[in-house]
Order: C-alpha cells, then sequence, then structure tokens
C-alpha cells in the first residue's frame, strides 16, 4: 500500500516572476482554488492520506493555506457566514497528516526528494510535482497506484514514473525514457535521459511529474553527482536501472497541463473554465465580443 506521498515545492518559481518574488506558485489561482489544491485533492482520492511537503524560504503559505485558522473560523462563525465557513473548514480538513520538510538550500529536485527520506522511512512512495495537473477521470496517481499494485504480484522493489508523448520541438524539456513495451500503457525502461536534444532522444516519451519509488531510490540519490549545480532525479533512477532495479513507465489517461510558466498557466485556466458551464458561457461570449474567431 502507498501511503505516503512527497510534494517538493521549495522552487523559486522564476518562469512565474514576479508575482512568485511575493506568492507562491503553487498558491495562483486556477479558477477559484490554488493549483495546490488540484495536487492535493488528486494524492487524496488516490487513498493516500499523509503528504510531505518540502519547502523552502517563503514558501510557508502553502502550509497555511492547508492549516486550521481558528480566528477566521471564529469571525466567519460570529458573522453567520456559515456558507464560507464550510468552504475553509473543507479546506482545512483535507490533510490527515500532514508534514513539513524544509529544504534550506535549493539542490534540485533529486535533493528535495533525498531530503523526505526520515518521513517517508523504509517504504515505497509517491513523488507528485507541484505544477503539473493532470486532469483524468481516474486520478493519474490512482492509476499509477493500481499498476504498481498488479506489478508487486510479480515483482518487487520496482518503481513506477508517469509519461506522455511531447512533440519533437519539446523534447529537449524534459527526462525522455527508452525501453521495451510490456502493454500498451507500460513500459520497462532501460534508460533514462535528461533533457536531450531530439536528435539524441532515443524516443518521445517524456517524464511527467508524478512517480512511485522504492525506498531504495534513496540510496541512489546519495551516490549521484551534481550537475549544473543540481542533483538530478533522472540520473538516480537510471542508476537504479544499471543496478538490476525495475523502472517502469506508465502512459496514463488525461491530460496534463503545466502550470509552471505563463502559457502553461493560461491554458490550464480556460481548460477548468470550459469545464465550468457558466465560465464556458462567459468564456464564449468574450470569443464572439472580441471576435477572435
Amino acid at each position: 500500500m502507498i501511503r505516503k506521498a512527497v510534494i517538493p515545492v521549495a522552487g523559486l518559481g522564476t518562469r512565474m516572476l514576479p508575482i512568485t518574488k511575493v506568492v507562491p506558485k503553487e498558491l495562483l489561482n486556477i479558477i477559484d482554488r490554488p493549483t495546490i489544491e488540484y495536487i492535493v485533492d488528486e494524492i487524496i482520492s488516490s487513498g493516500i492520506t499523509t503528504l510531505i511537503f518540502i519547502i523552502s524560504q517563503g514558501k510557508g503559505g502553502i502550509i497555511d493555506y492547508f492549516d486550521t485558522n481558528l480566528n477566521l473560523r471564529s469571525f466567519l462563525k460570529e458573522r453567520g457566514k456559515l456558507d464560507l465557513l464550510k468552504i475553509v473548514e473543507e479546506v482545512e480538513e483535507k490533510i490527515k497528516h500532514l508534514i513539513e520538510v524544509r529544504q534550506k538550500i535549493p539542490e534540485g529536485l533529486g535533493h528535495a526528494v533525498l531530503m523526505a527520506e526520515r518521513a517517508v522511512e523504509n517504504e515505497p512512495f509517491a513523488v507528485v510535482l507541484g505544477d503539473d495537473l493532470v486532469d483524468a477521470e481516474i486520478p493519474c496517481l490512482r492509476q499509477m497506484i493500481n499498476i504498481y499494485n498488479l506489478l508487486s504480484n510479480k515483482t518487487k522493489n520496482h518503481s513506477i514514473i508517469a509519461v506522455e508523448e511531447v512533440s519533437k520541438e519539446d523534447i529537449s524539456r524534459y527526462g525522455i525514457i527508452d525501453g521495451e513495451r510490456v502493454d500498451n500503457n507500460l513500459i520497462k525502461i532501460k534508460k533514462v535521459i535528461e533533457k536531450p536534444s531530439p536528435k539524441e532522444a532515443p524516443s518521445n516519451l517524456a517524464i511527467i511529474g508524478r512517480y512511485i519509488f522504492d525506498p531504495v531510490i534513496f540510496d541512489f540519490l546519495k551516490k549521484i553527482p551534481k550537475t549544473h549545480g543540481e542533483y538530478q532525479l533522472t540520473d538516480a533512477i537510471q542508476l537504479m536501472i544499471e543496478n538490476g532495479y525495475e523502472v517502469y513507465a506508465y502512459l496514463f489517461e488525461g491530460m496534463r497541463f503545466d502550470t509552471g510558466n505563463k502559457e502553461g498557466f493560461f491554458r490550464t485556466i480556460l481548460h477548468y473554465a470550459i469545464k465550468n458551464p457558466n465560465l464556458k458561457e462567459v468564456l464564449i461570449r468574450f470569443v464572439n465580443e472580441r471576435k477572435i474567431c
């Protein structure tokens, strides 16, 4: 059973400057909720109860958002604003077990995951990045857990990484995998390459921000060298594979959105606006009034 999820949210959010000078990118709103709440909802609906946030200086607002604010609750109750009180209570009661780990120095995603070792202990765990949203009928992480459990009947100490097909132009932005198909949605990985050029890439299957790791990953995170000043998670994954551990790539079902840059953030807002009948009507009317199409 996967009981714990690590959420690395210590990054500086430079692609979303200047607002991220003072507001963590994970707290920027997608319609009526911050990005991080979509992430948390996916994790919880996948059956995970312990969430481990890797934060840095200036990111405390993420923890505060899910923490209990007794003064606010009392104020809303006294003013008779019970509908708002209910909304606040629902947010504050989402996470049963919340663990906060501070990453003092930003040394890459691999280092952020390693920071969670003591909280994870010796059990398999999920890693969910705070700027990748996946809209899916069955939560992406739930899909991966189902596959992980099926594989557990055949093998031990395995890990799973979510991947999606990307265009040739976008290959150099991602970690790319090479592997052997097990079935239509599952690939046994032979090699992981971090941000290759399109000519060097063995495929167009890109790693996105969903992982399930055996705890042995921590051993390899301690062995990898820095690359361009950071510890790369993909380097540790490759080292696991070279040492005989099975790592699978899963082509998930759903639509993934990168909220960590301005174009992706805008696309995400449009997607969720269209899903809301009232906002969809507003959007259509706006497009028609401006004669955009």
